[in-house]
C-alpha cells in the first residue's frame, strides 16, 4: 500500500524525493501518514481537497479486501 501511495503522489509534486509514507498499524485499523515537501502541500491537497479525496478513494478501494480499516493522513 505504501508503494501505491508513493506511485500516485510522486508525479504530482515538484520534490518527489521528499515524499515519505509511514505506516502505523493498530488492532482494527491501519493509518498511513503521507509527508511531502511544504511547498508541495497544496498540490497534494488540491482545490477544496479534491486531489486528497481522490487519493484517499483509490487507497480505500485498494485496501477494501483487507480486514482492517485504512486511513490516509497528510501531514507536514
Amino acid at each position: 500500500m505504501k508503494e501505491l501511495i508513493e506511485t500516485i503522489v510522486k508525479p504530482l509534486v515538484d520534490f518527489p524525493e521528499d515524499v515519505h509514507v509511514n505506516e502505523h498499524e493498530e488492532d482494527q485499523r491501519v493509518t498511513y501518514k503521507l509527508a511531502v515537501n511544504k511547498s508541495d502541500m497544496g498540490k497534494v491537497i488540491g482545490k477544496q481537497g479534491r486531489v486528497a479525496k481522490a487519493i484517499r478513494t483509490v487507497v480505500y478501494a485498494a485496501g477494501s479486501s483487507q480486514q482492517k480499516k485504512i486511513f490516509l493522513e497528510i501531514v507536514e
